[in-house]
């Protein structure tokens, strides 16, 4: 079974800004550049017919390119983080195609995400880390963030088998067609309207 989820690659001039913010402290697990991504939806571990529907509806998503910026730092898990992730400025573009891929992972039979939609990007996996080791690392980059890019396309990402994680393979590429997410009312497509 694959474990799938869409996504959409950052370019290496990102991925290689965040690779140098790296710090060495113990419990930290960082995910190597090459892999770096920023998550639209999970779709889990899945039959083939099921990854097969996931696709096909995942081709039924249109999009025009827009810009996004990384920017901060932070953790998930309070005080026993277990993520450390960069943020993305707030956009509505990007909130609407992410609800896209929601629509498409229900019209194949998915279950609805239950955790908000909160754009990051994961730099490490903590375990068993110091809370001092964390927050010097998050004041040392403190206002951290990237110049904009313009997205163009989304990925449908494949883990790599048995253990769930990276090397990340991509299984298929849906560039933008241009169509806007905000001006077609069509139901032929998965828009978020």
């Amino acid at each position: 079974m694959p474990r799938l989820f869409s996504a959409i690659a950052l370019p290496d001039v990102v991925r290689q800004r965040l690779g140098l913010i790296r710090a060495p402290f113990a419990g930290a697990r960082w995910i190597a550049p090459e892999d770096m991504h920023l998550t639209l939806r999970f779709f889990g571990d899945i039959d083939g017919r099921m990854a097969d529907e996931v696709a096909d509806f995942l081709g039924g998503v249109h999009a025009a390119p827009f810009e996004i910026e990384v920017a901060d730092l932070g953790t998930f898990g309070g005080k026993d983080p277990h993520t450390l992730w960069a943020g993305v400025k707030p956009c509505a573009a990007l909130d609407i195609l992410q609800y896209a891929h929601e629509r498409a992972a229900r019209a194949a039979g998915l279950p609805p995400e239950t955790r908000n939609f909160r754009p990051h990007v994961t730099l490490a996996r903590l375990r068993g880390v110091r809370e001092r080791d964390v927050a010097t690392f998050l004041q040392h980059n403190g206002g951290f963030r990237t110049e904009p890019f313009l997205v163009t396309q989304f990925v449908l990402y494949s883990a790599r088998p048995g253990t769930g994680g990276p090397p990340y393979a991509i299984e298929a590429d849906y560039p933008f067609d241009g169509t806007s997410l905000f001006d077609d009312d069509s139901d032929d497509h998965l828009e978020a309207r």
